[in-house]
């Protein structure tokens, strides 16, 4: 600032004024448009389908390009398939306590600003797919059907935890069809030890809004069965998870510190479980986003420290 006459340090100043009153506004448009499709959640899928990559470099060669491209896969499938959901239930968040406070039924953003988003969304996606070969581009498009189609499933079945569970473990096997243009069943271990990971912690989400979905006539594992039953059910569901995470440590041949991870992810996973009750629901945040996160991105690390192991040695 040291040479500046009064009226450049006027101009100066009102120059950084008028940035901050553009970039002010358009800073909170983009976190609340991150707020609507829940971005910080994509922490759940994106670390399996990064351990999926790493784990594919046993039969193919790294590209960085590749990667990048997979990440930008993730970002538009996970805000399309949240935008639409966000777009289908708004009806019912709006009479919902725990979520008549999102963005749609709130007034935040309107309904034409999110089909824009999932559209836009959609095409990132396709267009990253098809970056990645062929078979991505042409599987883009009913992965994206899949994706949109579990927005419907609680208005018919209780079995939409594990359609959720299904949809998301795409990721996986999406990224190493995606690196290694083939199919593999051993990564399918992969994707189920996540299918039965989000389900189980689905059915402890939907514990939250078993009077609701009562009222609303939707389907859920606590509506059909209670809630007493819908945990024993996702404690079993987390059993198979821990199960294939186990696994894998067998089928590639993984070594210490991934075998380490898979017993400090099944001690979180007790955690989990016992932090719900029939009786205390309150503490379903706490299972739901701080220890899932902490298991995902456990169990990428360890994937990837083990692999980096295996090369060193």
């Amino acid at each position: 600032m040291f040479g500046l006459t009064v009226s450049e340090k006027v101009v100066l100043d009102y120059g950084r004024m008028n940035w901050k009153h553009v970039m002010n506004p358009l800073t909170e448009r983009v976190l609340t448009y991150g707020r609507m499709i829940k971005f910080s959640h994509t922490v759940f899928a994106l670390p399996f389908a990064l351990s999926s990559a790493v784990l594919s470099t046993r039969y193919h060669k790294f590209e960085p390009a590749d990667l990048i491209w997979i990440l930008l896969a993730m970002v538009g499938t996970r805000s399309a398939s949240m935008g639409f959901n966000r777009i289908t239930d708004a009806g019912l968040d709006v009479r919902n306590p725990r979520t008549c406070q999102r963005e749609i039924p709130a007034g935040r953003i309107s309904v034409m600003s999110s089909w824009i988003l999932v559209i836009l969304s959609s095409a990132l996606f396709i267009f990253s797919a098809g970056m990645l070969g062929r078979i991505c581009l042409i599987g883009s498009f009913p992965v994206l059907l899949i994706l949109f189609g579990y927005s419907y499933t609680k208005r018919f079945t209780w079995l939409c935890h594990l359609y959720l569970g299904f949809a998301i473990s795409l990721a996986p096997l999406g990224t190493w069809i995606a690196l290694t243009q083939g199919f593999s069943w051993s990564i399918v271990l992969l994707s189920l030890a996540l299918m039965t990971y989000i389900a189980g912690f689905d059915i402890l989400y939907a514990c939250q809004d078993l009077d609701v979905d009562r009222r609303e006539g939707l389907f859920s594992i606590p509506v059909f069965f209670g809630v007493q039953n819908a945990l024993l059910i996702s404690s079993a569901l987390h059993v198979l998870s821990f199960i294939c995470f186990f696994l894998i440590h067998i089928v590639f041949d993984m070594h210490l510190v991934y075998l380490i991870t898979v017993m400090i992810i099944g001690v979180l996973l007790i955690i989990e479980q016992r932090l719900v009750t029939p009786d205390d629901l309150s503490r379903v945040p706490i299972a739901f986003f701080h220890i899932n996160s902490i298991i995902s991105i456990l169990l990428f690390v360890g994937i990837l420290i083990d692999e980096l192991l295996r090369r060193c040695l």
